[in-house]
């Protein structure tokens, strides 16, 4: 049981949003390769790589069902089945304009406005699929306690295997990895032009769920296939 799948949402392939931050992060998650990442002029390009490394790993995307192992006797191709089922039953969910903020420690994208339905279609996503997500090893358990939560978030995890679900759920695009405010000030002053025109030009929908499957611990996700929404 090496395989983790996780169930995300990433713009369609080529399209826009995707276009920018596939090459924000320097990686297409879809095969795996290289891209060229943009020239900044808030940043230093030889910085570039490294702060978004952690990023690259996951591929650009935001997070409905955390990475997860599959109970035992449950296949790839059973998720895949129950995913795209899952996704006949939901609308897609207009995001509005995203804009660049620091999440801890790290610059991310988030709606400016979150909506309810959003929040109703993340819960969906978790709840809706977790009879397929085997119980976290005590490693997996100790490892997600080295940061500190509070009660509801502790019990979220023993619940769901990830405590920012339903309540404490909060879409985000990771942008770059742990940094200095400076930093990620300056990140985020790179995000503000590209960020506006997208918002102007291509507005953001959450119109699918894409499975990602990490082979083996370590290594990069790669995803496997979309299921569009369609109620």
């Amino acid at each position: 049981m090496t395989a983790r799948y996780a169930i995300y949402f990433s713009p369609a392939r080529l399209s826009p949003w995707w276009t920018f931050g596939a090459h924000w992060l320097g990686r297409d998650e879809c095969d795996d390769a290289v891209l060229a990442q943009p020239v900044p002029s808030q940043v230093e390009l030889a910085d570039m790589f490294a702060i978004t490394a952690e990023p690259r790993r996951y591929g650009f995307h935001a997070t409905l069902k955390a990475p997860f192992h599959l109970v035992g006797g449950c296949t790839v191709d059973d998720l895949v089945i129950r995913m795209q089922a899952l996704a006949k039953t939901l609308k897609p969910v207009d995001l509005g304009p995203l804009h660049a903020v620091m999440l801890e420690n790290f610059v991310a994208l988030v709606p400016l406005r979150p909506s309810d339905r959003l929040a109703s279609l993340a819960a969906d996503c978790v709840l809706g699929l977790d009879d397929l997500r085997a119980p976290l090893s005590a490693g997996e358990l100790a490892r997600r306690l080295r940061v500190p939560l509070n009660a509801r978030a502790h019990e979220l995890l023993l619940r769901y295997g990830y405590p920012y679900v339903l309540e404490l759920f909060r879409l985000h695009f990771t942008l770059s990895g742990p940094l200095p405010q400076e930093l990620a000030r300056r990140v985020m002053q790179e995000m503000a032009r590209p960020v506006a025109g997208l918002n102007a030009t291509a507005p953001m929908v959450l119109d699918r769920l894409c499975l990602f499957v990490e082979a083996a611990p370590g290594q990069a996700f790669k995803r496997l296939t979309d299921a569009e929404l369609s109620a």
